[in-house]
């Protein structure tokens, strides 16, 4: 499933894009339709927010599979009319962050030997972590804005999983039972600010840096998230290509790694990293800038385009 978090007619919702179709199923609209004419209740037809539906689990999933394929169904039986008040065509509605307020919000840096590399790092020897505000995420519909202090705005294509269960010194074997599903991030950062420790956090976490989506892909949809083509184009030229296969520390490391220190939740995003051919180490640097157009994708999961525009001048 390719869940997703939406805005239409004014109000926030949890959907799932029906496949190739192009419509966007309000997911509690539809559990409510389906509860009506199979006379069971459903625990899909009160939730709220993405995070309300992994904090139910394996039932939530399985409920919500159940609701896609019975619209799907539908659809295919009775077409157009079977989606009136339960769907959305993708041109009216506004894709926000899947995960619009993770509850926790977790990058791993330096991930890749080749970014290490280019940036004149050695490779590490545990995972190096740095964390995100809920503040900063926007979505696939968004635009990043350039903040004006920042002059080395830079992007960072990268891979990140959601949690769906929680846990605590969770063993590596056991890790990807944790994994609800996965989505594409695009770690903007202010270098100028980033590369100096006691200025990371500012650098990671002016508005609209966390960037995230277009869906929540599920877990049964990857099965192979260390097999998976990662690119990243600004303005159509290629600038990152690599494969997760790469990563230093693989997602059950990661998993492991950070419940062995606290207890992992629905709803925790934790990215993987970036691999070499950020703007800042080319030659000369090449940092975006207002009207430049960045796409991240990654096979599988899918492609997360945004504009760069200006900061409104202050008053």
């Amino acid at each position: 499933m390719e869940l997703v978090t939406f805005e239409a007619q004014g109000r926030r919702r949890v959907g799932a894009l029906l496949g190739g179709s192009g419509w966007v199923v309000d997911m509690a609209a539809a559990a409510r339709r389906l509860a009506r004419v199979s006379r069971r209740a459903s625990p899909l037809a009160r939730i709220s927010d993405m995070v309300a539906l992994l904090d139910l689990g394996a039932p939530g999933m399985a409920a919500a599979q159940e609701v896609v394929k019975a619209v799907a169904g539908g659809l295919e039986r009775d077409g157009r009319a079977a989606l009136r008040g339960i769907a959305f065509t993708r041109e009216r509605v506004v894709l926000r962050a899947p995960v619009p307020r993770p509850t926790k919000f977790v990058f791993c840096g330096l991930n890749y030997p080749n970014h290490a590399e280019e940036g004149g790092r050695a490779l590490p020897t545990y995972p190096s972590l740095f964390t995100r505000f809920a503040s900063t995420v926007i979505g696939p519909d968004d635009d990043i804005v350039k903040p004006v202090e920042v002059t080395e705005l830079d992007y960072e294509g990268e891979l990140a999983f959601v949690i769906g269960r929680r846990g605590r010194h969770v063993s590596v074997r056991e890790a990807m039972d944790y994994v609800a599903g996965y989505t594409v991030i695009n770690d903007i950062t202010a270098r100028e600010f980033a590369r100096d420790p006691g200025l990371r956090l500012l650098g990671k976490n002016f508005d609209t840096f966390g960037v995230m989506g277009p869906a929540l892909v599920t877990a049964d949809a990857v099965p192979r998230p260390d097999r998976l083509t990662l690119r990243t184009h600004v303005n159509g030229a290629l600038r990152q290509d690599t494969n997760t296969s790469n990563m230093i520390f693989g997602i059950p490391d990661l998993i492991a790694y950070l419940s062995r220190h606290w207890t992992i939740e629905p709803g925790d995003v934790v990215s993987t990293g970036t691999p070499a051919g950020v703007g800042a180490f080319m030659q000369p640097p090449r940092f975006l800038q207002p009207g430049d157009r960045v796409r991240v994708e990654i096979e599988g999961v899918g492609s997360l385009e945004n504009r760069i525009v200006a900061e409104p001048e202050r008053r």
